[in-house]
């Protein structure tokens, strides 16, 4: 089986490769030879997950899925929510969008934090959501060099480590995108 996962992130894509099963071969928009800048214009996670996989199916016709992610924080009323990837401002800096982070929550103690990711499946025409939750605390500093966007200050509830300083076979055992994905698999298969 063939799918088109809508990314152009290749650590996106590394990490969903590995938890799907090898009856499915994943197509990224490189592969297919979507280059333009898929419009993330809704208000909501979900929204922005459903735009993109919607996007590819009626401009490329390719059954596909798509995630949308965001971390949201307690003490920010949510944020950066639907808006992490440009928190501190459209190059989608993830050191910049840490540094901002880090310094909003300066003086707070509730450090509580979640990450978020939606699963928009478009296939069959049909359209199916999948949600991955994972707990956890913003540390206070940076932490490890695996992983990616804010995984060096988000620690999982029950671990020491942040996401960035845990293996990918570990990371992908409690993360949301693996919760979600895993969702997903379930779903292809039957």
């Amino acid at each position: 089986m063939k799918i088109v996962f809508a990314t152009n992130n290749p650590n996106k894509l590394k990490e969903v490769q590995a938890l799907v099963p090898s009856h499915i071969q994943l197509l990224s928009l490189t592969n297919i030879g979507c280059t333009e800048d898929i419009p993330e214009t809704s208000p909501t996670i979900e929204g922005n997950a459903i735009q993109k996989a919607q996007y590819i199916k009626e401009n490329y016709g390719y059954d596909c899925f798509a995630d949308d992610t965001g971390l949201e924080v307690d003490i920010l009323n949510g944020d950066p929510g639907v808006y992490s990837a440009r928190y501190a401002g459209e190059s989608k800096d993830s050191d910049a969008n840490m540094d901002k982070l880090l310094n909003n929550l300066k003086e707070k103690d509730n450090r509580k934090a979640q990450f978020k990711t939606v699963v928009a499946l478009h296939i069959n025409g049909t359209l199916e959501t999948f949600t991955g939750i994972c707990l956890g605390t913003i540390t206070k500093q940076k932490r490890g060099d695996k992983g990616f966007g804010y995984d060096p200050i988000f620690m999982p509830n029950e671990y020491r480590k942040t996401f960035a300083e845990l293996p990918l076979e570990e990371k992908n055992s409690i993360s949301h995108r693996a919760k979600a994905v895993k969702q997903l698999v379930v779903f292809l298969n039957n």
